[in-house]
């Protein structure tokens, strides 16, 4: 998508060719160019795209911003049984609501519950990898630790995990802008939309039968209530945990990976300081963040970066660019596990978004990616890439779809 500014700029028109399949590999340089030319960039979709971190970081807190209005900006004429987002993108009260039902299965101190088990789903996972040698670290790695601990967690059964990648995959896709998803996926969206929503029907009337403990029948038992949870609003709520649990984490734990294959001096100084397991995933997220934008619409009149924006008018924050602005960040583009180690002023990423759409999973997928990371070290294992990456189309959760690797363990754990 090339989009020429004339509106805003104050140099010469810039043309914003990120998204340009040749780019995906490393938009970066790409967004470099924009963010600084221009805070602002008007785009096709009658919406600007915010470049810079100061401005988003602003608007992310301001709750003038709406972000209940996502799929008229990107999906208009979507229904939205079509597209099913729950709290995700929604406003007070709706989202207050809704988000307090799901909330407390996603705390620091239940997710910390949830060590144990992520920890032996992760020794599992790195046992046949080490056995393969050469492997796909997506299929082997990346998607069966998030998916299996979310699927878990609300109560769909591991024989259903193939049924539920397949649905999310193309759920995921389905989050870009319609005018970049070729027919093929947008029906392919509509499909799996629907079949989520009528596997989950499914379950959760098992589940009324027969509560478990699990997120599902305790959604069940709110629902039977009446006056806080309907029928509809919770099967969307299980869709949006489900994809929004496991999703942007794959993407997480691909990245996260490469960046250490190809910052071995980083990878050294993890396996010398296991300590650093946690400030590396936050640097990760920041790095290569898995979730590249997301949009606000305003509610009222307001100024952003010297633009008078009207009530009704939408924008695009493009946290792909916000987490290398060099204002924000030091040496944005250097990989560096050290920088929320040592730096107690460091600004937060963008990945999880700020204010009250601050990602409610962001403990989950934290404990899953560092525990990736201890037995790396604890493993000392030697990585490399075997072969070219292939990246998918996806703009929303950018991501790697094939990733080609060898894992030779040196330590007997």
């Amino acid at each position: 998508m090339s989009v020429p500014d004339t509106e805003i700029a104050k140099t010469e028109a810039v043309t914003f060719d990120a998204f340009d399949p040749k780019h995906w590999p490393d938009p970066y340089p790409r967004y470099a160019v924009t963010r600084e030319a221009t805070p602002l960039l008007r785009t096709p979709l009658d919406v600007h795209l915010v470049t810079r971190y100061e401005h988003q970081a602003a608007i992310l807190q301001d709750n003038n911003w709406s972000h209940a209005h996502e799929a008229e900006l990107f999906h208009p004429g979507v229904e939205h049984t079509d597209l099913p987002t729950s709290f995700l993108w929604m406003d007070p009260p709706d989202h207050t609501r809704l988000r307090g039902l799901v909330s407390k299965a996603f705390t620091p101190r239940t997710v910390a519950d949830l060590r144990p088990r992520v920890e032996r789903l992760v020794a599992e996972l790195f046992d046949k990898m080490v056995a393969a040698g050469e492997f796909d670290l997506v299929p082997m790695l990346a998607y069966p630790l998030p998916l299996t601990i979310i699927a878990e967690l609300l109560g769909a059964p591991a024989e259903d995990h193939p049924d539920l990648q397949r649905w999310s995959h193309a759920l995921a896709r389905g989050f870009d802008p319609d005018p970049l998803l070729s027919p093929d996926e947008r029906d392919a969206r509509t499909q799996a939309a629907r079949e989520f929503v009528a596997y989950f029907r499914e379950l959760i009337g098992r589940r009324r039968v027969s509560p478990r403990a699990d997120l599902i029948s305790e959604l069940a038992r709110v629902e039977e209530q009446g006056d806080v949870l309907t029928e509809d609003e919770m099967l969307a709520t299980c869709v949006t945990l489900l994809v929004a649990g496991h999703e942007t984490s794959v993407n997480l734990v691909s990245n996260g990976i490469l960046a250490l294959m190809r910052n071995p001096g980083q990878y050294a100084l993890l396996r010398e300081r296991p300590e650093l397991a946690a400030p590396a995933v936050e640097e990760m997220l920041r790095y290569d963040s898995p979730v590249h934008m997301t949009t606000r619409l305003a509610l009222a009149a307001t100024e952003v970066a010297g633009h008078q924006f009207d009530a009704g008018d939408g924008v695009v924050l493009l946290f792909g660019s916000a987490n290398r602005d060099p204002e924000a960040f030091p040496d944005p583009d250097r990989f560096d596990i050290t920088r929320y180690a040592t730096d107690a002023s460091v600004n937060r990423h963008l990945t999880f978004s700020l204010g009250i759409h601050y990602c409610l999973g962001a403990p989950l997928a934290r404990l899953e990616m560092e525990t990736a990371l201890r037995e790396l070290v604890r493993r000392g294992i030697e990585m490399a890439e075997t072969d070219e990456l292939v990246y998918r189309p996806n703009l929303v959760l950018r991501g790697i779809k094939t990733f080609p690797a060898r894992f030779t363990q040196t330590i007997t754990p």
